[in-house]
């Protein structure tokens, strides 16, 4: 005859059931949380890995010859109108000063909003520093302009030119463009390091011997020279790479040794006390001076 079940059996038979999918539900909770944490594990070191792969490719020239194109060039435009227009003011006495302050003004505004919407990668702050600072500069070049505009046909062109060298406002939008210039070229010296695994950069705040300029390569010294008009506050329509070929070919001539000049320094004082730099002196010089140089393929090293 068969066994009917009762009641104890019955609850003896869920509690099993119940047991049993309790534990299978504590083995798979047990595997998912360990699949999970061996993610974890792998993803940051993943993360890690991509972190040092980052910082040894934040500045790739691909990122520098970009940023040449869509942000330095945009500047440089509005640097090159500028020096134009004083020389303009100073020569031309029947020139509309008004009309030249407006459209600088303008210029300055419009290369402003075109920067506003580039971007830099995260991995690269030197350029994502320059950027912003050349978008400050801008700005402030723009908004001088408009109380500059009203009142520049009241007075002559020399003397609207020397009011605009000693305005402060001014004075700190050249210095915000020297500060982005000299980020630019830091971000060299940086591509430089991942090229050449045993080049040394120096440290350009310090006073440096001609002896020791000329052991330096052509990216250190466009560096330092970055540096040096920086901290003169030297806005000039000139690039560094200028300068760094005059100081050689001055050097190479013998005419440091003449003048008895030692120090860098001195030879950057000279120079520009003489107004003795022009924009394109590097271009001019590079075949002679700087063919077996190391140096990233930009256009102002190239054109």
């Amino acid at each position: 005859m068969e066994k009917r079940l009762n009641r104890t059996d019955y609850l003896f038979a869920a509690t099993f059931i119940f047991m049993l999918v309790v534990a299978l539900g504590a083995f798979f909770f047990g595997l998912r949380m360990g699949q999970d944490r061996s993610a974890l594990k792998y993803e940051d070191q993943i993360a890690k890995q991509n972190e040092a792969a980052n910082s040894f490719t934040a500045y790739h020239q691909q990122y520098l010859v970009s940023f040449y194109h869509t942000i330095y060039v945009q500047y440089r435009e509005f640097h090159k109108k500028w020096f134009d227009k004083m020389d303009e003011l100073q020569t031309n006495h029947s020139a509309d000063a008004s009309l030249i302050i407006k459209d600088l003004g303008k210029l300055a505004q419009e290369n402003y909003d075109r920067l506003g919407s580039k971007t830099m990668p995260d991995s690269s702050p030197l350029l994502q520093d320059a950027l912003k600072d050349y978008m400050k500069s801008l700005k402030l070049f723009s908004e001088a302009m408009k109380d500059y505009a009203p009142k520049a046909n009241a007075v002559s062109g020399s003397e609207l030119v020397a009011q605009l060298g000693n305005d402060a406002y001014l004075g700190e939008a050249k210095n915000f463009a020297l500060k982005a210039e000299k980020e630019y070229y830091d971000a060299i010296i940086k591509w430089n390091e991942t090229v050449n695994s045993g080049f040394k950069p120096i440290d350009v705040s310090k006073p440096l011997s001609l002896n020791d300029w000329s052991a330096l390569n052509f990216n250190m010294k466009n560096d330092y020279i970055a540096q040096q008009l920086l901290a003169a506050k030297s806005f000039k329509p000139f690039t560094p790479q200028d300068m760094t070929s005059r100081i050689d070919e001055m050097i190479a001539s013998g005419q440091v040794k003449k003048m008895s000049l030692s120090d860098v320094k001195q030879v950057i004082d000279m120079l520009m006390g003489t107004d003795a730099v022009r924009p394109g002196d590097f271009l001019r010089n590079k075949s002679k001076q700087y063919m077996n140089e190391t140096m990233p393929q930009l256009p102002f090293f190239t054109n």
